[in-house]
C-alpha cells in the first residue's frame, strides 16, 4: 500500500511534490517503541543503564562544506553568501525528486514536533527519517506538541533525512556524496550520506536564524538559565568554553543548553532537549549531565562501551565529540515552559589559549557587539594535527556555521536589544592563565565560578575597575573570593616581555578578522576595538 507522507506546501504553489513509500510508516511513534525498533533492526544497542547508544560511522560531526543554501530570489539578497555555499534552484529539485525516488519502498518514521517554546514564533516542523534511533534523537531534542495539536499539525519546515542516500556531485551540484541542501523558500532541508544526527538539529537552527531576525527576534547560539530572583542570563561561547557546563548551575533554572530566542516576551528555547558533549564526562563534575546518560530514552553518540556494555566517557578513539541527547525534563532543575524574561546579564565565554584575557571583564554595548561579532576562542596545541602552539578562531556570532544572515544583522539587533532592556554584558576567559597554553595553567573552575555568581547576583557592578590597556574593557580590581593576582593576567606571567608580546599578536588578530565587518558597523563600535587607539596611532 501507498501512504502518502503529506510533504506538500500548503499552499500547492510551489510544486513539492509527495513523499510515497509502500513501506511501513510510522507516525510520532514514542520512545519505548523506536527503542524496540532500533534495536531490533541493529542500528544501535541498550547500554547497560538502559540508554541507547548509535554509531554513525564515518561522520562523527557535522559536514560543514557539504551544507548548501539554495539561491533563488528569494535569498539572493538575504542570504550572506560569503559564508554559504550556493545551490541552484534546479540542482535541489533533481536532488528532491531522487531522494522521493530512494525512499519508494522504504519503512520510514516522521516526527512532528517544534521548534521554539514562544508560541508566536514556533516552527512547526515534520522530520522524516529512515532510522529509527534518528527519530528518537530528534523526539528528544525539539518541543514534543500535545495530541491536541498534533491533529492538525500543519507543517512550516519538513526535513527529510536518508543516510542510505548518496548524492551526485554533477547532478546535484554539491561536493560529495554527502548533501544538506537548506531551501528557504519551499520549508524542505534534505540530508543525505550521513548518520550524524545533529544535522538535523542545526538545521532547524539555521531556519530559525534565517526567519526570527525579520520579526525583531534575536536567534542565539547560547544556553540560558534563571535564578530565584528571575533574573534571566544568557551565555554565548563556542565549542569547549565551558557554555553547557556553567549554565548548569544547580541554584538556577536551565532554560535550555544550546539555542534560543530572545523576542518582545524574553528568553526562550528553541528545543525540547540537550545534545551535550559526553567527552571525559564525570559524575562528580558534571552530575546532571552524568546521570541523563544512565536514564532510558537517552540516545549516546559514538559512546565507546566496555565489554559489560558501560560507557567509558575517557575514550576518545571513536571521536572526540562523543555526545549524548536526552528530553530537558531529564535534568532536575529545568525549566517545564522553556521561557524567561528579559536577561538582566548576558555572558560571553571564551578559552583563550594565549593566556592574555583577564577572567572577566565589563563590556560596554558596543564592545559586546564587536565581541560578539568576532566570536572569539583558541585552540590549543595537540587538539587538531598540524597545531603545535594556540591559534585564535573567530565564529562570527559564536554560531558562524548557523547564520544564514549577514551578522551585522544579529550584531545590530542584539545591541537594540542590550540597550532597550539595559542588560549588563560580561567577557569570561575559562581559557589560560599564568602564561600560554603549555606554560600557564587552565583558569581555575572554582574561580569562574565566584566570579560568575558576583556577575549574576549583581555584587560585582559594586567593585571597583580598571580599564585593560590591550582591550579597552573594564576589568575588576578586586573581588571577595578570588585571588587578586588572577585578575590582572600580566601579573601573573613571570616573563611580562613575552605577555606584552602574546597581547599585542592577539589584539592584531581582533583587529585583522574584523576588517570584514568594518564597512557593517558605526564609528562607535570600531572605536570599542582592542588596541583601537593603538593601532590608530
Amino acid at each position: 500500500m501507498t501512504v502518502d507522507l503529506g510533504v506538500h506546501d500548503p499552499s500547492a504553489e510551489n510544486g513539492l511534490s509527495g513523499l510515497t513509500t509502500t513501506g511501513l510508516v510510522r507516525y510520532n511513534t514514542g520512545e519505548a517503541e523506536l527503542v524496540e525498533i532500533a534495536v531490533a533492526r541493529g542500528e544501535a544497542t541498550l547500554t547497560a543503564h538502559g540508554a541507547l547508544r548509535a554509531l554513525t560511522g564515518q561522520h562523527t560531526g557535522r559536514s560543514a562544506k557539504d551544507k548548501f543554501v539554495v539561491r533563488d530570489a528569494t535569498t539572493e539578497n538575504q542570504i550572506w553568501w560569503d559564508n554559504n555555499k550556493p545551490m541552484s534552484p534546479d540542482a535541489f529539485d533533481r536532488l528532491h525528486a531522487d531522494m522521493l525516488a530512494h525512499v519508494t519502498d522504504k519503512e520510514l518514521f516522521v516526527q512532528d514536533l517544534v521548534g521554539g517554546a514562544d508560541e508566536d514564533y514556533a516552527l512547526n516542523s515534520r522530520i522524516i527519517t529512515e532510522y529509527a534511533w534518528h527519530a528518537l534523537f530528534i523526539r528528544n531534542l525539539l518541543i514534543r506538541p500535545d495530541r491536541e495539536k498534533l491533529k492538525n499539525f500543519a507543517p512550516q519546515l519538513t526535513i527529510i533525512n536518508l543516510p542510505s542516500f548518496q548524492a551526485d556531485p554533477a547532478r546535484h551540484g554539491c561536493r560529495s556524496e554527502t548533501v544538506i541542501a537548506v531551501n528557504l523558500d519551499k520549508g524542505l532541508v534534505l540530508i543525505g550520506g550521513t548518520s550524524y544526527a545533529g544535522e538535523m538539529k542545526k538545521s532547524v537552527f539555521t531556519v530559525l536564524n534565517y526567519l526570527l531576525p525579520a520579526q525583531n527576534v534575536m536567534p542565539m547560539h547560547c544556553s540560558a538559565n534563571v535564578g530565584p530572583e528571575q533574573d534571566t542570563a544568557v551565555f554565548f561561547g563556542l565549542s569547549g568554553t565551558g557554555k553547557t557546563t556553567l549554565s548548569a548551575d544547580p541554584k538556577r533554572t536551565l532554560i535550555g543548553d544550546d539555542e534560543h530566542g530572545w523576542g518582545e516576551h524574553g528568553v526562550f528555547n528553541f528545543e525540547g532537549g540537550c545534545y551535550a558533549k559526553t567527552i571525559r564526562l564525570s559524575r562528580e563534575a558534571e552530575p546532571e549531565i552524568f546521570g541523563t546518560t544512565e536514564r532510558f530514552g537517552t540516545v549516546l553518540e559514538n559512546v565507546v562501551l566496555d565489554e559489560n556494555r558501560v560507557p567509558d566517557f575517557h575514550d576518545g578513539s571513536l571521536t572526540e565529540n562523543t555526545r549524548c541527547a536526552y528530553p530537558l525534563h531529564f535534568i532536575p532543575n529545568a525549566s517545564e515552559s522553556g521561557r524567561s524574561g528579559h536577561p538582566r546579564n548576558i555572558i560571553m565565554l571564551t578559552a583563550d589559549a594565549f593566556g592574555v584575557m583577564p577572567p572577566i571583564a565589563r563590556l560596554t554595548p558596543e564592545q559586546a557587539m564587536y565581541h560578539f561579532l568576532s566570536g572569539y576562542t583558541a585552540k590549543v596545541a595537540g587538539t587538531e594535527k598540524g597545531v603545535t602552539e594556540p591559534e585564535a578562531t573567530f565564529s562570527t556570532c559564536f554560531g558562524a556555521p548557523f547564520m544564514p544572515r549577514h551578522p551585522s544583522e544579529y550584531g545590530n539587533l542584539l545591541r537594540r536589544l542590550i540597550h532597550d532592556h539595559n542588560v549588563t554584558c560580561w567577557l569570561v576567559n575559562t581559557g589560560w592563565t599564568g602564561g600560554a597554553y603549555g606554560t600557564g595553567q587552565r583558569m581555575p573552575i572554582k574561580a569562574t565560578r565566584a566570579l560568575l555568581s558576583a556577575a549574576l547576583d549583581g555584587s560585582l557592578e559594586k567593585a571597583d575597575f580598571r580599564t585593560d590597556a590591550n582591550f579597552g574593557f573594564a576589568v575588576p580590581v578586586a573581588v571577595d573570593g578570588v585571588d587578586t593576582a588572577i585578575l590582572d593576567p600580566r601579573s601573573t606571567w613571570a616573563d611580562k616581555t613575552g605577555y606584552d608580546a602574546s597581547a599585542d599578536r592577539l589584539v592584531n588578530m581582533f583587529i585583522d578578522n574584523f576588517a570584514k565587518f568594518e564597512t557593517h558597523v558605526d564609528g562607535s563600535v570600531l572605536d570599542a576595538a582592542p588596541g583601537f587607539k593603538t593601532a590608530a596611532e
